[in-house]
């Protein structure tokens, strides 16, 4: 490699060169992207266009989304189909009553062998995390998710662990009026950028399923 086309980073190692460097996507070609992504979900989650365009803001602002609406609406599955089109690891999290933090996080466990605690990474240790039915845990479960999705890290026993880039926390919920359900806490609700409502789906989209 010519060591003129070499730059020092700031431990003093040696960097790539440009040429090795991806470029950065011109406008058309993030507009290009983005629409094949659309098309993709919109292939799974019928007669949503806006829901899905707005999940797809949200992640490229990363920032957090709230699905919120009665059961069966799709909001599970757009959560899926957007975390598999765009490849990203992925980890789903249902949310119950007794459901612990260190469920969410991970824990630190005693290894007999090396006489040392071990950390244990949680499901949040992923792309995409889907809480599913984010309020029928209690406040502090649903707590554990506040570091995490306001620094990107997560902390536990003292020590801090840093999560995957990028990070987006797509939780859904059902209305408050259900039974088990606890409400969202005003610093959890802060966390997400954008709240939005499935609703059922119009008649053609609806015979469309029947069809297909």
């Amino acid at each position: 490699m010519d060591a003129h086309n070499q730059y020092a980073t700031p431990n003093g190692s040696t960097a790539p060169s440009a040429d090795t460097v991806r470029p950065p996507m011109t406008g058309e070609m993030f507009h290009d992207t983005s629409a094949r992504i659309l098309k993709s979900i919109n292939t799974v989650i019928d007669g949503k266009p806006d829901a899905a365009r707005l999940a797809l803001t949200v992640l490229l602002a990363e920032g957090h989304l709230l699905l919120e609406d009665v059961p069966g609406v799709g909001k599970t599955m757009l959560a899926k189909t957007l975390a598999r089109t765009i490849d990203c690891s992925v980890n789903r999290i249902q949310f119950t009553p007794d459901l612990l933090p260190s469920d969410v996080t991970g824990v630190s466990i005693y290894n007999q062998d090396s006489h040392r605690f071990e950390f244990r990474r949680g499901p949040v240790f992923a792309n995409i995390v889907i809480g599913d039915e984010i309020n029928r845990a209690s406040a502090k479960t649903q707590s554990a998710l506040l570091e995490c999705m306001e620094e990107h890290q997560v902390t536990v026993d003292g020590s801090s662990y840093r999560l995957s880039e990028p990070f987006m926390v797509i939780a859904t919920q059902n209305p408050i009026e259900m039974e088990g359900t606890y409400p969202l806490p005003e610093a959890q609700r802060d966390r997400f950028m954008a709240r939005i409502s499935m609703g059922y789906p119009d008649m053609s989209s609806e015979m469309d399923m029947l069809e297909t």
